[in-house]
């Protein structure tokens, strides 16, 4: 299986494409769609990680969308990769662009500190 995009959304569906799709029984069980699912979100969330942690030790422009779902004290924007990056607050607002210093990272999100 190769590697899959950010942003890919995955869900079980049989899609009755074709004609002989529409006749034919959708004869796999459905413990093992879930299965196969569960192994292509595993494998994403791998590959997502991986490429998160390229961007360790870089600094990115951000722009400031809004405060960060965990914490009022943080805020959270994304850069031109279109990666959601979280950094303290410090005095920036909403539509501020700020530069970030890539210290963490995990499947989905960036963690930073602004600087200068």
């Amino acid at each position: 299986m190769g590697a899959l995009r950010p942003g890919v959304y995955v869900f079980l569906l049989r899609a009755p494409c074709t004609l002989a799709a529409r006749k034919l029984p959708d004869d796999v069980p459905l413990e093992v769609k879930k299965r196969r699912l569960q192994e292509i979100i595993d494998l994403q969330q791998l590959h997502s990680a991986a490429r998160n942690a390229k961007a360790i030790g870089r600094v990115y422009e951000v722009l400031v969308e809004n405060f960060s779902k965990r914490s009022k004290e943080h805020l959270s924007g994304r850069n031109s990769q279109n990666q959601v990056v979280i950094f303290p607050k410090k005095s920036f607002q909403k539509g501020d662009y700020v530069n970030v210093l890539v210290h963490s990272s995990s499947a989905s999100t960036l963690l930073g500190e602004a600087v200068n």
